[in-house]
């Protein structure tokens, strides 16, 4: 049975363009039982919503702004959200605006067993996205609505790290690429410690459970498969329907690592080499070279076990890297 969801709208913080967007989404997910809609109607601010309102059957609910500055809106929201909750008739919200105001009552609405879906412009505070089971940015969705009247040829790809630096000030709510990129790397090794395959379809929900804002579409990509797809990372396999993800093999050969670190103490003569610069020219030699994926938690660590090396203080209290006598 498709799960049922009380859409309830700000006026004041939304724009009547996100409209069809938002129902189309929220029609995704189940079947629409309320949809309501709140501002001052007498505003002329609002009456562009006239037309959008008779298209998609949504109740307007009046509410007069009693007093300047101050919105009476929220308080009509909640109320109608609350009766709503206790009417047991719907299994889930979905709370459109912008405004943090709202943030407790999807708290408090998930406290109660519903899944809320919030949606709003991407000014939206963290701490609004943070409350919601789900958050969506209403912009990505009228990009994707846009997406069929678009050049069939795509845009030349971006190189990751370009993309990954843009993204985050253009967009100040975004969880960094690289923060999910450890996230994911992170529940893959979980899972191999178990012996455990990491499905696609788990790791789109533990990302979600764990950012309720984090939607790929907001990173510029369709689907998830696509996403990590472009991530030097991670590798995807498919069997039948099932598609699994893993951490790609960048591990470089011990033996030829350990070489190169010798050779380059011994290229720099008797006073040795101090252990920064030595890890600076084995990252410029190897870009993926990470003593993490050798077993060691620091860099001193991982040339005390080198054969052939040693570390010593100068007598400026650096350390310093030695060939063995």
């Amino acid at each position: 049975m498709d799960k049922r969801y009380a859409v309830l709208i700000d006026a004041d913080n939304v724009s009547e363009k996100y409209i069809k967007p938002i129902l189309d989404e929220i029609s995704n997910e189940g079947v629409i039982t309320y949809k309501r809609i709140y501002g001052d109607w007498t505003r002329p601010a609002l009456a562009s919503w006239k037309q959008a309102l008779l298209n998609h059957s949504i109740t307007p609910i009046q509410q007069y702004s009693y007093t300047t500055g101050k919105n009476s809106t929220d308080s009509a929201m909640i109320i109608d959200a609350m009766d709503i909750l206790y009417s047991h008739n719907v299994d889930g919200f979905c709370i459109v605006s912008s405004d943090s105001d709202f943030t407790r009552l999807a708290s408090r609405l998930r406290e109660s067993g519903m899944q809320v879906i919030g949606m709003g412009e991407e000014k939206t505070p963290r701490s609004f996205r943070a409350a919601c089971s789900v958050f969506t940015t209403l912009e990505v969705l009228v990009d994707q609505d846009d997406a069929p009247d678009a050049p069939a040829m795509a845009p030349p790809a971006r190189p990751a790290e370009t993309a990954m630096e843009e993204e985050p000030s253009r967009r100040s709510g975004l969880i960094h690429q690289r923060v999910i990129e450890a996230d994911i790397a992170a529940i893959i090794s979980e899972n191999d410690d178990k012996d455990k395959p990491t499905g696609l379809g788990e790791l789109g929900s533990r990302l979600v459970k764990k950012y309720s804002d984090f939607d790929v579409r907001n990173y510029g990509y369709s689907s998830l498969s696509k996403f990590l797809e472009e991530m030097d990372a991670f590798e995807l396999s498919k069997s039948n329907s099932a598609v699994t993800v893993r951490l790609r093999d960048r591990q470089i050969p011990r033996k030829e690592l350990d070489a190169c670190a010798v050779e380059l103490v011994r290229q720099n003569g008797k006073s040795g080499m101090r252990i920064e610069t030595l890890g600076r020219k084995l990252n410029d030699r190897f870009e993926q070279f990470n003593v993490k994926d050798y077993g060691y938690t620091t860099l001193a660590r991982f040339v005390e076990s080198v054969e052939g090396l040693e570390i010593r203080p100068n007598r400026a209290g650096n350390r310093v890297v030695q060939l063995k006598k």
